[in-house]
Order: C-alpha cells, then sequence, then structure tokens
C-alpha cells in the first residue's frame, strides 16, 4: 500500500495528522506502529516528534515554518528510540544492564555531542512513548516448545503421580545474594516489560530454599559454593520431621544431577520417600521458588544500603523468616502469570 504524502495535505489536515500521531505514540503505541497505520514514512513521524519536542503542540502546526532547528532531529529521535528498545546497554559497552535515563543520556551525548539534563532525557524518552518499568528476566537459550511440553504434558503427570502417592511438591532453587543489589527500573516501551540480564559481585551470602502450593517455605544459608553435598544435606532437611513423600523440582544445575545426589536419592530409603524432578532449562520463569529471591532482593536487601557481611545476613535471616511465617505470603509466589500453572 503506497504511503500518504504529508505535503499534498491542507495546513488543517497535516496539523491534526501530524497531532493524532504524536498523541499515539504518547499513549504508548510504537512510533513504526502508528506511522505504519497513518501510512506515512517513518523518518515523518520521528521529524513530527522532534517538533513536538522543541516546541510543544503549536510546533505541530503546518502553518509555522522556520525557526531554529530542534537540538535533535526526526532521525536522531528514530535512532535513541531504536536503540532503547531493541539493545541492551552491556551491547554498548556498559557495565549495568538497565536502561537508566543517566546512561541514554551519556549515549545521546556519545552519540550526538549534546547534553542533556536528566529530566530532558526523561521528558524526551516519555514523548517517545518509553516508562520506566520493572524488567523480568529471561534466559535468550529457552526453547518455547519444551516450555509448552512441561506446561501441557510434564507437570500435569507429576501432580497426578503425586496425588496418587499423597505427596507435596516442592519446588527448589538456590541463590546467592549480593550486596550491591538494587532494586529499580529500566526504560522500555509502555506497557511492555522490558527482559534483561546482568553480572557482578561484592560479598554475598547463598541460600537453598523450597516452596510449596500450601504455602510451606523451607531454607538454608550456605557458607560458600551450593554443591552436591550441600543439596544433598537439604533434601535431608525437606525429609526430616515428615512421613509424607516429597516430590522437588529444581533446575539443571550441576549440583542437582551430580552423581552422589543420584546415588543417595536412588538409595533404599530415600527412593520410597522422594523424588527430584527438573524443569525444562533456562526457564526461571516456571519456579515459584524464583519468586522469594524477588521478595528478598527486592523488599529487603534491595532497599537497604549493605555494609557488612554480617548486617547482610541478619537481613537476609529476617526476612526469610518472616516469609516463613507468612503462608499467605508463600501462596502468593503461585498467582504470577508465569506460576499460576503450579498453583
Amino acid at each position: 500500500m503506497k504511503n500518504n504524502d504529508a505535503r499534498q495535505l491542507d495546513h488543517i489536515s497535516l496539523t491534526d495528522l501530524r497531532k493524532r500521531a504524536v498523541a499515539s505514540v504518547q499513549d504508548g503505541q510504537s512510533p513504526e506502529v502508528v506511522a505504519k497505520a497513518l501510512r506515512i514514512d517513518r523518518r515523518t513521524i520521528y521529524g513530527w516528534l522532534s517538533r513536538y519536542r522543541d516546541g510543544g503542540w503549536g510546533a505541530l502546526d503546518a502553518k509555522k515554518r522556520g525557526g531554529r532547528p530542534p537540538k535533535l532531529d526526526g532521525k536522531a529521535l528514530q535512532w535513541i528510540y531504536n536503540t532503547v528498545v531493541n539493545k541492551n546497554p552491556l551491547q554498548l559497552k556498559f557495565t549495568f544492564a538497565l536502561w537508566t535515563a543517566k546512561m541514554i543520556g551519556e549515549v545521546i551525548y556519545q552519540r550526538f555531542g549534546i547534553r542533556l539534563s536528566k529530566a530532558s532525557v526523561c521528558r524526551l524518552l516519555i514523548q517517545l512513548g518509553l516508562t520506566p518499568q520493572k524488567p523480568i528476566w529471561r534466559a535468550y537459550q529457552q526453547k518455547p516448545e519444551e516450555v509448552q511440553k512441561w506446561l501441557q504434558e510434564a507437570y500435569p503427570r507429576i501432580k497426578s503421580m503425586a496425588r496418587q502417592l499423597k505427596a507435596q511438591i516442592y519446588f527448589g532453587d538456590e541463590a546467592g545474594v549480593r550486596s550491591d543489589h538494587h532494586a529499580g527500573t529500566t526504560w522500555a516501551i509502555k506497557g511492555k516489560t522490558p527482559v534483561v540480564s546482568t553480572t557482578g559481585a561484592r560479598f554475598s551470602l547463598n541460600i537453598v530454599s523450597a516452596v510449596n502450593a500450601q504455602g510451606e517455605f523451607r531454607f538454608m544459608t550456605v557458607k560458600g559454593r551450593v554443591g552436591a553435598p550441600t543439596f544433598i544435606d537439604f533434601i535431608k532437611r525437606l525429609l526430616h520431621g515428615t512421613e509424607q513423600m516429597i516430590f522437588l523440582i529444581v533446575d539443571g544445575h550441576p549440583a542437582h544431577k551430580a552423581k552422589s545426589v543420584m546415588k543417595f536419592i536412588e538409595s533404599k530409603d530415600i527412593k520410597k520417600r522422594f523424588r527430584l524432578f527438573f524443569l525444562p532449562p533456562y526457564s526461571p520463569e516456571l519456579n515459584p521458588d524464583e519468586r522469594v529471591w524477588n521478595d528478598l532482593k527486592n523488599n529487603a536487601v534491595g532497599r537497604q544500603i549493605i555494609t557488612t557481611p554480617d548486617q547482610m545476613h541478619s537481613s537476609i535471616i529476617s526476612h526469610l523468616r518472616f516469609i516463613q511465617k507468612t503462608p499467605d505470603r508463600v501462596r502468593s509466589y503461585y498467582n504470577n502469570a508465569t506460576t499460576q500453572y503450579a498453583a
């Protein structure tokens, strides 16, 4: 379908078209999608956004001509939009994976030689239909077909087996909580949750835990790395004090599949009380126990200034015990869109 030539429109129609296009982007629609819907050249809409940024709604009046050129023209805005939406900061040699206003301002300076204040960067991003959002974390290696097989076949089979054997189903996981973790947001398309990854550490504490849909939460802290002996010790703790069979679902970490672990769970006394199952590769969002770490990092460690290992240990233990005493909170980990299947 041939694009409209905005230059052939009368002033009133052109002004209306410009304002409708800019308003649509501000409502959260992609400039690319709006341009296609209005059948205008994609470069044109970024030019209109540049006009609006420089002079407000009045600058979109088709009768207005001349004036000083904008600091960032349409081509520049298009580059900024595509960079924030389609690239991870790590790809541009930054050490942090979230798009902050300060970082975007630095990218703009490096690319165009224009220094903008944080407030100006925020206004620019909002004008492009971008908003700061909490990201979700997903591995790029994940295979969607294996996730669907888990949801439609594997887990229903495990659940049916658990009913037959009157077993409790736990989801388990390990995590290292770093002293430099901070709960934060990153800029992205309005209404579309961004996906990022990150790395880095100062001092940390390792934890192993497990949750079930009935609201039970078990955990242990670990000095040093979490290996097969630690995992075996955790299984023993899960089994302690209960005669009920336990099903434990974990990821494919090497410690979970070690020969010593397999030998332990196949031993006569353990085999009749315990079964081990594995999630699809690179699918942490399917594990309700991952929500424990989100809770801990965002509501405890991520909102404090951690200065010593002892302080961090105390803060972590306090919050984990709080979780343990609030079954409703544990059950809420199963209310997430990606974990409801296990409720």
